[in-house]
């Protein structure tokens, strides 16, 4: 079972910056895509960022793009995302998910597409 863990959330005020973290278990090998979608309450999970297996492709979402970068180590088993410029409207549980099978250079933007998910961290952001 692929497991997924959540850190570096939250609560900051607007411009200030944090970095995500998502440590994935052993079993989630090099070359699985992952990313990062965020969940506000009451509202729709909303697709922020996305790194390929390989070759290092990334897409982002729109109202995040330009303010946020996402990475991986070199084990490609922990994923990163770092959020800059941060805004209110930032605010929400962020999630790292991982699809659950080798792929080297395709992202994926929609939360059906993954397979696995994290526990998802806190991202306050107070105006």
């Amino acid at each position: 079972q692929v497991q997924l863990i959540e850190s570096g959330g939250g609560l900051v005020q607007t411009g200030d910056s944090l970095r995500l973290s998502c440590a994935a278990s052993a079993r989630t090998f090099r070359s699985y895509p992952m990313g990062w979608f965020r969940q506000a309450p009451g509202k729709e999970r909303e697709f922020a960022a996305a790194i390929s297996g390989s070759y290092g492709n990334t897409d982002y979402g729109h109202s995040v793009k330009g303010r946020f970068t996402i990475s991986r180590d070199g084990a490609k088993n922990t994923v990163y995302l770092q959020m800059n410029s941060l805004r209110p409207e930032d605010t929400a549980v962020y999630y790292c998910a991982v699809v659950g099978s080798y792929h080297v250079g395709t992202v994926y933007t929609t939360p059906r597409e993954y397979d696995y998910w994290g526990q998802g961290t806190q991202v306050s952001v107070s105006s």
